[in-house]
């Protein structure tokens, strides 16, 4: 996800104190010798599988700490500031307008999401001038919004922000939201929650973006090359397992004592969610490259949340590509 110059001052006058922090202890090493990973999100399903790439590196050496933020911008001021080595989010839009030394290594997901009206909406050309609700400003989801309103020529009414897919979808089943942007869990459990014909799904885009990646700043990445190896070398291996066996999360999961807490229904969908999330292209076993980067300056530029031509933008002033080929080559791929 991505922000807007507003965000990225808004950034720059937050204090870390402002996160919800949540530790994972992962090991008896200092502090000092783990890889400290800043996350904005929790963990959940759809990010458990990141968390044992990590377990999976751990295993091979490579200690780490996670620290969990309220919101995503937190976590990539904390690399920025050198309170965390590495990060999870799309740092694209800050690297660009801060000339942060930040570079992106994997990418986790891709931007499948899915605009749902209420079904008085037939098209999209009836959404003309009617209120919005978005995640966030200037994030994924809100660039989905701005291409397909340029692509179909019509311009939203009122927008409003409402972080939380789940909480859009909440509010969609209340009736206090008419359309939204959801991801693929909260859609289908919308769906079936509604009474028939209660929402419509439109069209969205064709060639999904980046959402969450791995990044890190470069002068990290230099000075612990064989780390950065190790763990992009981890993601790319689970992410071409899960695309032949999504079942294989659930048993890392269990394997790794993760999301234990969660409630069982929650538990026994996992399997399921990463069945449909990789048939959906959410989960890509190509984990980024100069293909997927120019794919993301055409669409970030197209949503107005990167600046000037995508033809103009240099993979390598946002992607630091030797981990992920080192990794690929040792699969033979």
């Amino acid at each position: 996800m991505v922000y807007s110059l507003t965000g990225i001052k808004r950034l720059v006058t937050r204090f870390l104190g402002a996160a919800l922090l949540v530790t994972l202890a992962t090991g008896a090493h200092a502090q000092s010798k783990k890889v400290r990973v800043a996350f904005g999100d929790v963990l959940s399903t759809e990010t458990v599988s990141m968390v044992i790439a990590l377990e999976r590196a751990k295993a091979r050496g490579v200690d780490y700490e996670i620290t969990f933020f309220s919101k995503e911008e937190l976590a990539i001021q904390a690399v920025i500031n050198g309170q965390a080595d590495l990060g999870v989010g799309t740092p694209y839009s800050i690297i660009q307008k801060s000339k942060a030394p930040m570079r992106i290594l994997f990418q986790g997901t891709r931007l499948v999401f899915f605009p749902v009206v209420d079904s008085k909406f037939k098209t999209w050309k009836d959404l003309e001038g009617q209120p919005f609700t978005f995640h966030a400003r200037g994030t994924g989801t809100e660039a989905i919004g701005n291409i397909i309103a340029k692509r179909e020529g019509i311009k939203f009414g009122d927008r409003s922000y409402v972080p939380g897919s789940e909480n859009r979808a909440i509010g969609m089943l209340k009736g206090q939201i008419k359309a939204t942007i959801l991801d693929l869990a909260n859609k289908n459990q919308l769906m079936a929650k509604a009474t028939p014909g209660q929402f419509t799904i439109l069209p969205g885009v064709s060639n999904p973006a980046s959402d969450e990646t791995l990044f890190a700043g470069m002068e990290w990445i230099k000075s612990h090359e064989a780390q950065a190896d190790i763990i992009v070398a981890e993601f790319y291996k689970l992410w071409n397992e899960m695309s032949s066996n999504p079942g294989i999360i659930d048993q890392e999961r269990v394997k790794y004592n993760l999301m234990m807490d969660q409630p069982k229904e929650v538990l026994v969908g996992v399997t399921d969610f990463y069945k449909v999330s990789v048939k959906e292209g959410i989960y890509s076993p190509i984990g980024g490259g100069v293909d997927v980067a120019k794919s993301d300056f055409e669409f970030y530029t197209e949503a107005g949340q990167m600046q000037g031509s995508a033809a103009s933008l240099k993979v390598e002033d946002f992607w630091y590509l030797s981990p992920l080929d080192k990794a690929r080559k040792a699969a033979g791929k």
